[in-house]
């Protein structure tokens, strides 16, 4: 039997669901600047990032409802889920920031398409044209050229190296889930729900760790609530949104253009300006991104 990983969706709200998952992805790749600027450890950031978001998912949530007939209140356990398994991507890719390069945690995390593309050709079945397979590899491909020059494959990376691969096993799952529970769920009660489980898992996790949950400054607090606000609430919620119209795989693909956003903020930001062959990179991304949905 095979299962369907998204509605079919009319040709414009095709569209608008293509450039909330490119905004969302922008909204992701703003949280590494926020993440810079933290004055708290990753996981510790990450904490945050959830629990400060979950409160306006509740409300937005709720005036999403207006109108509607009241339900039987019930915590919805698939959601729950769904955050242990983004709580999974959040801890892996932060952990590994702290054990290997920034390039090589960015470049393995985004490695989620191959995941997705996995896991719904063998759980899912899901059957894929080999033009969309094409511009997934040419997608991958130019990835490995944006990041690869700052690439260290050092055996003092290897945990770090494993941890950034597992945290894309993690997201390539979380997109596959999302996109399975969506058509069943209001975007904001997806975000809420799951927020309140990947929380569940941080938290602990974090005070086990040791790290600090208090910022020492205004700017560190102000970090945080962008954190949450821009890349969580704005960021996922996007996210969210689109894979109740879009298949999941092809989903992962687009949002490879988080890498490329975030080296044109780091070139604004932080006088990181891109080589030609960066440059270069950013085309190929993008060229597989197009022709992916050509033939998705």
């Amino acid at each position: 039997m095979i299962y369907t990983l998204a509605r079919p969706a009319a040709p414009t709200g095709s569209v608008l669901s293509f450039l909330a998952l490119v905004l969302g992805a922008g909204a992701l790749a703003l949280g590494g600047v926020f993440l810079r600027h933290s004055e708290l450890p990753p996981t510790a950031s990450a904490v945050y990032r959830v629990a400060l978001a979950i409160p306006v998912f509740f409300l937005l949530d709720r005036l999403s409802a207006r109108g509607e007939a009241p339900g039987t209140p019930a915590i919805p356990v698939r959601l729950v889920l769904v955050g242990f398994i983004f709580s999974g991507n959040l801890a892996l890719y932060h952990w590994s920031m702290t054990l290997t390069t920034l390039a090589n945690a960015n470049l393995l995390a985004n490695l989620a398409p191959i995941f997705v593309v996995l896991g719904a050709r063998l759980f899912l079945g899901k059957r894929f044209k080999p033009g969309f397979l094409v511009g997934m590899l040419c997608a991958l491909a130019g990835a490995f050229v944006l990041i690869g020059h700052r690439l260290d494959f050092g055996s003092r990376h290897m945990a770090g190296n494993l941890l950034g691969l597992l945290s894309a096993v993690f997201y390539g799952a979380y997109l596959l889930a999302v996109s399975l529970v969506r058509a069943q769920y209001r975007t904001m009660t997806v975000m809420a729900w799951s927020s309140v489980g990947t929380l569940v898992v941080l938290l602990p996790l974090t005070l086990a760790r040791g790290e600090s949950l208090v910022p020492q400054t205004l700017h560190g607090v102000l970090m945080l609530v962008a954190l949450a606000l821009v890349s969580h609430v704005g960021g996922q919620g996007l996210i969210a949104y689109a894979l109740a119209r879009l298949p999941a795989a092809l989903s992962s693909i687009t949002l490879l253009v988080q890498p490329v956003i975030a080296t044109v903020l780091g070139g604004w930001l932080f006088h990181e300006y891109l080589s030609p062959v960066e440059f270069a990179g950013a085309v190929v991304i993008l060229a597989g991104i197009v022709i992916a949905r050509r033939f998705s």
